[in-house]
């Protein structure tokens, strides 16, 4: 395994060697090669690695996105701790800086627990519409260069650089290193980088040096790199099964390594066959460019308990809205639509209707889950509700006319010309008076 050099390595070796801030390769048995493009370059970031120029499968992931966009938009907080997430009582934190992170603060905590940790912290809510135009366009540096690339999330990717090498007249270590340097010059951001012989790999791997990481890992040491590691780090291990395999006296990938798959497969099914290969470091996933999307939704945590349906059909229009904002930003629409229900004892209820034809109509979404809505209203208190759609179809069939509830077809026209407007003079310059109830 290889990260980045913190200080110029004077030991003589055979391994490949690329310096990440000058963009040189490095000859392996002289420290005092000159600098080709950054005068000032003392090669204090070194890659070195016996596979560095075959390895191609690579994981990108933005350091601490969210907050990240943030400290680069107002300079003031970059040396602030940042927590960016619903400022409510029962808010959760999305990202946390490093600052804060020091502190102890971490995604997917409550932000009451988070403020204790870090009292200093600015809190700021979460500008999707911003993170993904960023998004994007880290995106669009990224199919620059090969145009298989993975999104996992808004801020992560695999990328596939098999066969790029004769195109770019270099190899993917080199490709990805200027590529981290382009996306911090150009768009402010810093990533972290895996480099491996799979998809499995190079994900761990880019998680091992965070911030502005680095990190090889080649065939030939693999299973000794798993090795040291939790079986927690495996994807798919949830928390039930983490526990089961616990109990079972398993909490390290060596000691996963060193079972047969046999025995694997007989305690914990098909998962146990797949904990057998990924231990090994064996991974033959492909890397997908397209990945089809199963579902748009949105939903919302409440301050304080919510029962009557009058103080939820509020919410519901504003979901039924982000909802349908999606579906046309995606040109997309949906039959199947699902009503998310959490009780203030965490208890999820879900209710779901297909309807006849595909929609994305905001309109048609709060009433489908509106009527579903009513039959849930009986004095239990809730503290989250949520729209989804999925199921989708063709958008040429979507919301046409309707000939034997014409009101329906109204509805849908007005929808329509508000979308018209707002597409002119912006989201906020027209809305529906339940909106502002």
């Amino acid at each position: 395994m290889s990260q980045q050099k913190d200080t110029t390595d004077n030991t003589t070796c055979t391994q490949e060697r690329l310096c990440r801030d000058c963009l040189t390769f490095l000859d392996p048995h002289n420290d005092t090669q000159k600098t080709a493009g950054i005068p000032e370059c003392l090669h204090r970031r070194i890659l070195q690695h016996p596979e560095l120029s075959q390895l191609s499968i690579a994981h990108v992931d933005c350091d601490a996105f969210y907050a990240t966009v943030e400290k680069r938009d107002n300079p003031a907080l970059t040396h602030t701790p940042l927590i960016i997430g619903g400022g409510g009582q029962r808010g959760v934190v999305s990202t946390a800086c490093y600052v804060a992170r020091m502190n102890g603060v971490h995604s997917a905590m409550p932000m009451y627990k988070a403020r204790k940790l870090c009292p200093d912290a600015v809190i700021i809510p979460p500008d999707m519409k911003k993170y993904s135009k960023v998004s994007k366009e880290i995106r669009a540096i990224m199919r620059a260069l090969t145009p298989l690339v993975e999104p996992l999330s808004i801020d992560e990717a695999f990328m596939d650089f098999s066969g790029t090498e004769r195109l770019h007249g270099q190899n993917a270590a080199w490709l990805l290193a200027n590529m981290a340097k382009e996306i911090e010059d150009k768009i402010g951001i810093t990533v972290s980088i895996g480099l491996a012989p799979n998809k499995f790999l190079a994900k761990i791997a880019s998680d091992m040096d965070k911030p502005r990481g680095f990190t090889v890992v080649g065939n030939s040491e693999k299973k000794d790199f798993l090795a040291t590691l939790p079986i927690t780090k495996i994807y798919g291990i949830g928390k039930k099964t983490a526990a089961r395999m616990q109990k079972d006296g398993l909490s390290m990938i060596s000691q996963v390594q060193q079972m047969e798959a046999s025995t694997l497969a007989k305690r914990y099914g098909e998962i146990g066959l797949r904990l057998h290969q990924l231990a090994l470091g064996d991974d033959h996933r492909p890397i997908k460019s397209a990945r089809k999307t199963k579902s748009i939704s949105s939903e919302t945590t409440f301050n304080h308990d919510l029962y009557k349906l009058e103080d939820l059909e509020k919410l519901l229009w504003q979901l039924a809205e982000n909802v349908s904002r999606d579906l046309k930003a995606k040109e997309m629409a949906g039959k199947t639509i699902t009503l998310k229900l959490k009780t203030n004892s965490h208890r999820i209820i879900t209710r779901s209707r297909t309807i006849d034809q595909p929609t994305q109509l905001a309109e048609t979404l709060f009433e489908i889950s509106r009527d579903m809505l009513k039959h849930l209203i009986n004095g239990t208190p809730y503290r989250l509700i949520g729209i989804g759609i999925s199921q989708f179809g063709s958008l040429a069939d979507a919301d046409t006319p309707d000939l034997i509830e014409p009101n329906r077809t109204k509805k849908a026209e007005i929808e329509r010309a508000m979308d018209q407007l707002r597409g002119k003079f912006g989201n906020s310059s027209i809305k529906k008076g339940r909106s502002m109830k």
